[in-house]
This record gives structure tokens, C-alpha cells and sequence, in this order.
């Protein structure tokens, strides 16, 4: 394991922004081994079923892309409430049949958040404390709630970002225990042996990205994951949110498999990307 930080002072938090959702991903297939949860019956009476939320599959629209939510973020306005996101996204119109097209959806997550938290009886950062971090004993990460919980971090918050507009949960963590706690679920810390095989079995959703690595990109249950260029396959997360990106991924076909994290002050992800894949490879 290796991540972007080799000094040995104190690490600041950084943003971990959709690699959140690995860590979600994770907790419900933790669920789902107590029997808690199903992972092929149908979610809450809906027409999809968990496998399909977390794989993007379900036909969940998402809410990145709304003109309303955009202008509100950019106003630096307070986050709607949920049942105000769920109507503004049309959260009960499928935008296709669940299983049969791929279409990448925070909405789907924060239904994933939602269920945790129910079953649980836990807030999410208390149930993905329990769940995930308490076995890898990572003390760094914590949900960020509020502006000023983001201004903590390495990079500052200058824009006054409030992270409740990001509605699955925005995971706030130094880089070695992001590498940590995806080195230890690729292997097999976390989950038992059948329902990691799940987690990285992926979906292929297209070739070669232009000014990206990826060669063949896929996605699985939470998992990013395919062949970047140079080091071969990848399974991990990429993110990107207002000042920071982020890239954590595991590379198995290695002499020695490498988890590596990388985060930066930027707007394209492809930059940190590029730098776990030369992490690597170095």
C-alpha cells in the first residue's frame, strides 16, 4: 500500500468527495452479510433492488446536472431538504428500466444512505464508524456536516461550500486512510470473500476517455473500476467537488498490487488519475 503523502508529521483532512460512496457501498454489503439487508430484492417495494443502487443501474435520476441545484450551490444558498431534492429531480420517474441501461445517480446513494441509517438507528457518520472504520481502526474520518467542518481541511473552504448539499454524506479523512481502508476492503477486511467478489465485479460502460487513463472503464457495486493505460487494472473512486479532486484506487496487476490515494486542489479529476497511476507505477 502506498498513498500521494510520504511525510511522517501529522496528516490533514482532505475532501473525499464520491469516494464516499464506496465507503457506502461497503457498509450496506456489511448489512447485507448480517442479513439485514437483500441485495436482489426489491428496495423499499420499488421497482430496483440494492445491487442496482449501488451499480447505478437502478434508473434513479440524478440531480448534479438540475439548473436549479446548480444556481442554488452557486448562490451559496442553504441546502434544500430532502423531500425538496427528491421532487426537484423527479426522484419517482425512472429514467429507465432498472437493469437495463447504466446512469450515474446521487440520488441513489442517498437512498442507500437513508437505509443504512434506518436500519442502523445510527446517523451515517455513527453507522459507518461501526460498520467500516471501527475493524480498520481509521480515526481520521468523519462525515463533514457544516461549512466550517470543510474549512478544517487542507485546502480551506474559501467559497463557504456547504457540504449538505452533497445528499449521501461527504466523508472527510486524510490520504493514507483512504489508501488504509481500500487496501483493506479489496483485501477482504471488511467484507467475507463471495460479497467482495460481488462488490468488484463491474459493468462496462465504455473504451478508451479522452485525457483520461482509462483504457476500459466499469463500473461495480460502488467501485470505479476497469484498466487505466500504464498499470493495468483498477478498482477504486474517483471525485471531484468545489477547490479538490480526489483518486483512490487498488492496481492488482502489478508485481506488487498497490493501493495508492491522491488528492489535489483543482477541478479535473483526471489530474489525480494520472498521479495514483505514476504513484503506482514508481
Amino acid at each position: 500500500m502506498t498513498d500521494a503523502s510520504v511525510d511522517c508529521a501529522p496528516q490533514p483532512g482532505v475532501p473525499w468527495w464520491s469516494f464516499t460512496k464506496t465507503v457506502l457501498a461497503a457498509a450496506a454489503l456489511r448489512l447485507v452479510a448480517q442479513g439485514r439487508l437483500a441485495l436482489d430484492e426489491p428496495f423499499d417495494c420499488r421497482p430496483f433492488t440494492l445491487r442496482q443502487l449501488l451499480q447505478h443501474r437502478a434508473g434513479v435520476p440524478d440531480y448534479g446536472a438540475l439548473p436549479a441545484y446548480r444556481a442554488a450551490v452557486q448562490n451559496g444558498e442553504k441546502p434544500w431538504n430532502a423531500m425538496q431534492l427528491l421532487d426537484y429531480a423527479g426522484a419517482d420517474r425512472l429514467e429507465f428500466e432498472p437493469g437495463h441501461d447504466w446512469g450515474y445517480s446521487n440520488i441513489g446513494y442517498y437512498l442507500v444512505r437513508r437505509k443504512i441509517e434506518d436500519i442502523t438507528g445510527r446517523n451515517i457518520g455513527s453507522a459507518l464508524q461501526h460498520l467500516v472504520f471501527d475493524a480498520l481502526g481509521l480515526a481520521s474520518v468523519h462525515i463533514a456536516a457544516t461549512a466550517g467542518d470543510l474549512a478544517k481541511t487542507l485546502w480551506g473552504n474559501p467559497g463557504g461550500y456547504d457540504p449538505g448539499w452533497v445528499y449521501h454524506g461527504l466523508l472527510v479523512g486524510t490520504a493514507s486512510d483512504a489508501a488504509r481502508f481500500l487496501h483493506g476492503l479489496i483485501l477482504g477486511e471488511v467484507l467475507p470473500s463471495h460479497l467482495l467478489t460481488e462488490m468488484k465485479t463491474f459493468v462496462a460502460i465504455g473504451g478508451p476517455i479522452q485525457r483520461r487513463p482509462w483504457q476500459i472503464a466499469g463500473y461495480g457495486l460502488g467501485l470505479m473500476a476497469g484498466r487505466m493505460t500504464a498499470a493495468g487494472s483498477a478498482l477504486g473512486h474517483s471525485g471531484a467537488g468545489p477547490g479538490s479532486v480526489s483518486a483512490v484506487y487498488h492496481f492488482n496487476d502489478l508485481r506488487t498490487p498497490r493501493t495508492v490515494a491522491a488528492f489535489a486542489q483543482a477541478e479535473d479529476e483526471s489530474i489525480t488519475e494520472y498521479e495514483v497511476e505514476r504513484l503506482a507505477l514508481a
